[in-house]
């Protein structure tokens, strides 16, 4: 646990005294003394009050050593935006329920991308959006649905429906498979994803469309992933002629070889 030194680390950056500290929570300065000093243990209204002061997630506060982080993540930090590198679940996710209290699955079209560019984390903003249900999907799990636009990731067509699983823990990317992500330079973008997070702090995002080249981008810029698990268009795919015409020429080549066969058979 981090909680001692990051308290601390907080304190000071922000300059602050420890009575200017305890004062505010409504605790005594020798019990705060305790906490920064690893004398005392905090329980979770504690937790919940140090959380709240410094507008950080309890979750940031006792895993991550903050006096490590890069003074660019801390400025985000302290703006609102919980970087942990290795993508923990580190604030609540917006969310709409059911009257039964289940999940919602929100609906995100082409017209609201740019508002939830913004809005991704207010829960206002979610309650407005179009919420439906997938009954195949799992209730344990939380999906969003994403319009995509472009030719980038064909043959899904343009202006398909794209469903994603909510992913807490962006250190379980997998290398080749489908996300949307949400960042805050491109807003959300659908892609093939390469998981650099380990190495590089970096996504590498590859399309399907070989007419794009892949591209990187810092892992601090990442506010949402969300696995693929399914699409809705109203458009035919477009045939894959290169894989079309490869069958074709195995299937003449097979006949050339039965061919060959009953010859010398005779």
């Amino acid at each position: 646990m981090h909680f001692s030194k990051n308290i601390k680390f907080l304190r000071k950056r922000k300059g602050r005294t420890q009575d200017d500290v305890a004062f505010a929570l409504n605790i005594k300065r020798s019990t705060l003394s305790g906490y920064e000093n690893e004398v005392a243990k905090p329980g979770v209204e504690v937790l919940l009050a140090f959380s709240d002061y410094y507008k950080i997630a309890i979750d940031t506060l006792i895993k991550i050593n903050l006096s490590e982080l890069p003074e660019s993540q801390m400025s985000q930090l302290e703006r609102g935006y919980d970087v942990h590198i290795k993508g923990s679940k580190l604030r609540v996710l917006a969310t709409t329920v059911d009257s039964e209290n289940n999940e919602n699955i929100e609906l995100v079209s082409e017209k609201a991308k740019a508002g939830y560019k913004s809005g991704f984390a207010d829960p206002e903003y979610i309650k407005i959006l179009p919420a439906f249900k997938l009954p195949f999907l799992s209730k344990e799990r939380k999906y969003r649905t994403f319009q995509i636009s472009g030719d980038s990731m064909l043959p899904i067509p343009d202006n398909s429906w794209v469903t994603g699983e909510y992913v807490e823990n962006w250190q379980y990317i997998k290398d080749g498979q489908p996300y949307i992500i949400l960042t805050m330079e491109d807003g959300i973008v659908f892609k093939i994803v390469e998981n650099k997070i380990k190495d590089k702090g970096a996504l590498m995002l590859h399309s399907l469309n070989n007419l794009y080249d892949p591209y990187e981008i810092e892992v601090s810029d990442v506010r949402e992933v969300w696995k693929f698990v399914n699409y809705i268009s109203s458009e035919i795919p477009e045939s894959n002629i290169e894989k079309d015409d490869l069958v074709e020429e195995v299937k003449a080549l097979r006949m050339e070889v039965k061919a060959i066969q009953i010859k010398l058979n005779l």
